[in-house]
């Protein structure tokens, strides 16, 4: 509570726990706003995030396109849809396929679409060193069906590369998620260099959508230490929404399932929904 104030609850951020509302029924579709989920350091919810937000906003009635950007396919894996032997992100990198739709799978989760990677994708930086407007390709083959979605979720893989500069030059926003941990939140301040960077030289409209603290646990001094750091530094760009750490992610990939359909009823799950009401309310997405 607040002193001085009765019934004013503080959430995990020291602020006020703001309750974000239902969103509303869109009356149409598209186009799609872009946001990019970036963090050159791996293992902090990344793919995680990709997965469960891109679900949920599934859920309220968004129609999503999830790109895996990342060589490691992950977030195929955990949405469930094939990655080998069907054309990939990396086969419209290099343009040997044009339309983006032929490499477009649905999954099993309503409103949801994947264009999936493999390990193919590692190789693409070599191949498109040369290419004219190599920042650009990315930004070129999302543009052909954007109209076809509300949202455009994608997620990079754990680098400052060329894959990940593609990504920042086609995003409206960027989505970062943060590990409540020391050497994570060292990264997060060279990646906001990039983004100034992409933003003065490629992408003028690129903003911060917001860092998202993962994998929280309340009941650890670092944890809470860390989080506060990230509120005095970052403000109000620091989302309301934090995600904790807990076993069901894991279960929920081996699965191929999101965790709000694996296990609906799960605080982590409540967290994802809550975030995507969240973007919502603050004008990230429709």
């Amino acid at each position: 509570m607040l002193e001085g104030f009765d019934n004013v609850v503080l959430g995990p951020t020291g602020r006020p726990v703001t309750v974000f509302p239902e969103p509303k029924p869109l009356k149409g579709h598209g186009p799609a706003r872009i946001i990019s989920l970036s963090n050159q350091k791996g293992g902090v919810g990344k793919t995680t995030t990709a997965i469960n937000l891109a679900a949920s906003l599934a859920e309220y009635g968004r129609k999503v396109l999830a790109i895996d950007f990342d060589p490691q396919g992950a977030l195929s894996a955990g949405l469930g849809v094939p990655a080998h032997d069907v054309p990939t992100i990396y086969e419209l990198m290099l343009g040997t396929i044009k339309d983006p739709r032929e490499a477009i799978i649905e999954t099993a989760f309503p409103n949801l679409h994947v264009i999936p990677a493999n390990i193919d994708l590692s190789a693409a930086e070599v191949h498109l060193i040369n290419e004219v407007a190599r920042e650009t390709i990315l930004a070129r083959i999302i543009a052909k069906v954007a109209g076809d979605y509300d949202v455009v979720l994608i997620d990079c893989q754990p680098s400052l590369g060329l894959l990940t500069v593609n990504a920042l030059t086609a995003a409206h926003g960027v989505l970062i998620p943060l590990e409540c941990e020391f050497f994570a939140l060292r990264g997060v301040a060279l990646l906001v260099e990039t983004i100034e960077k992409v933003k003065d030289r490629l992408n003028p409209a690129i903003e911060l959508d917001g860092i998202l603290p993962t994998m929280y646990d309340a009941r650890t001094l670092h944890s809470r230490e860390v989080l506060e750091r990230v509120v005095e530094t970052f403000g109000d760009s620091v989302f309301q929404t934090v995600i904790g750490r807990t076993v069901k992610f894991p279960d929920a990939s081996v699965a191929g399932s999101p965790i709000t359909s694996f296990a609906p009823t799960h605080q982590a799950a409540d967290a994802y929904r809550q975030l995507a009401r969240e973007l919502i309310s603050r004008g990230a997405v429709a």
